[in-house]
């Protein structure tokens, strides 16, 4: 019989019909530490066949994973069903609590590494690492059935215990380091955000040579004034909920930017070389994250109330007016927190309110109600 397992991180037992019988896998046998494992490939029809959960009650000193976060499968399934030519999901690593018998091709050579893997029914599969993308495989399949014949590598190691399956887990973990947003925005070819945002960074005169395309943090002495992901947050609250082909969301993110360095003399002070990348930051807040993000959002609102083309421009020209110097003591409490800026979804909202102030603009009832507690002396 042939098939594979891998799952969420959890043990399984086989169905009371299966003793006797064997799943067989095509397989690669590999060395780590001295301990056998074997590569293979699963189909996706397969994975909620075998593996299912059966210790979410365990306490978390019993169990060798998390929990699963069921929060997490909505976006991770939409991702599967939506990109169903190119969507890519890494290796599941599980640990097998049974024999695993390896039939190799011939008995020396590169056959001697390739065969069959042979692991009987009865025995119980734990997922040391891919629970979430198993829960999510097994979603899509409800909504997509052509997908199961589609397969995922699988990583299968002899079941030592439970000690050894949570340190498995900690180590599988351990050294895993979200890259930087702002490399995720480059590499991202699939968010429309990331594409405007990118071309904006090549082609705009604001913008081009003084975005740091791969960190998501500047450090004091760098030359950039923006951060690629920085960009990104405020070009996606400028964006938001307008229907726009591609490229004329493009034209007016580049346009909306262009028109706020106007307004912003810092801007092309850095550029003309009258004042350094590493000054203007340290003196102004208008490059940081949360005042991109900030104007963003302040043009969002504009572009949706304006009834006149273009009017949007002239209603931007008082920000040439706001102090934007970390010394003007209305940003306390807003945009810097203790002497640092802050990012945090309400320090935005502080910032969208001082800006609407100037611009003459009113406060959504949301926005009203962070600025009453602000205050008040809530936040």
């Amino acid at each position: 019989m042939e098939s594979e397992a891998v799952a969420h991180d959890t043990r399984v037992a086989a169905p009371r019909t299966s003793m006797g019988f064997e799943y067989t896998f095509p397989a690669i046998r590999g060395i780590q530490a001295g301990r056998e494992f074997y590569v293979s490939m699963c189909p996706l029809r397969l994975i909620p066949k075998i593996f299912i959960f059966d210790d979410d009650e365990l306490s978390p000193e019993m169990r060798a994973q998390r929990i699963l976060n069921k929060g997490r499968l909505p976006a991770l399934t939409k991702y599967i069903l939506d990109n169903p030519d190119d969507y890519v999901f890494s290796a599941l690593t599980a640990s097998v609590d049974g024999d695993m018998d390896f039939d190799s091709t011939s008995p020396d050579g590169p056959g001697f590494r390739t065969g069959q893997l042979r692991i009987p029914m009865a025995s119980r599969f734990l997922i040391n690492d891919g629970q979430h993308r198993r829960a999510a495989i097994e979603l899509a399949l409800k909504g997509n059935p052509d997908l199961g014949e589609e397969t995922i590598a699988v990583v299968f190691f002899h079941d030592a215990g439970l000690a050894r399956s949570q340190q498995m887990f900690a180590d599988l973990n351990r050294h895993a380091v979200r890259p930087a947003r702002s490399i995720g925005v480059l590499y991202d070819h699939r968010d429309p955000s990331s594409q405007v945002v990118r071309a904006m960074a090549a082609r705009s005169t604001v913008f081009k040579g003084y975005v740091e395309m791969e960190k998501s943090n500047l450090s004091a002495r760098s030359r950039m004034m923006f951060t690629l992901s920085a960009l990104y947050y405020g070009t996606q609250a400028l964006l938001q909920g307008l229907d726009l082909k591609p490229d004329e969301a493009s034209d007016l993110a580049q346009s909306y930017w262009e028109t706020i360095d106007k307004q912003l003399p810092e801007w092309a002070m850095v550029r003309s070389r009258e004042l350094s990348a590493t000054e203007m930051r340290r003196d102004f807040i208008h490059s940081h994250g949360i005042a991109l993000h900030a104007l963003g959002r302040i043009g969002n609102s504009l572009l949706r109330e304006s009834a006149v083309p273009l009017a949007w421009k002239k209603q931007l020209a008082p920000l040439k007016k706001v102090d934007w110097s970390r010394a003007n003591t209305d940003w306390e409490g807003r945009a810097i927190v203790g002497g640092r800026v802050s990012k945090s979804h309400q320090n935005v909202t502080l910032t969208v309110n001082y800006l609407r102030r100037h611009l003459g603009l009113g406060l959504s009832p949301e926005e009203q109600r962070v600025e009453d507690a602000y205050l008040r002396g809530d936040a």
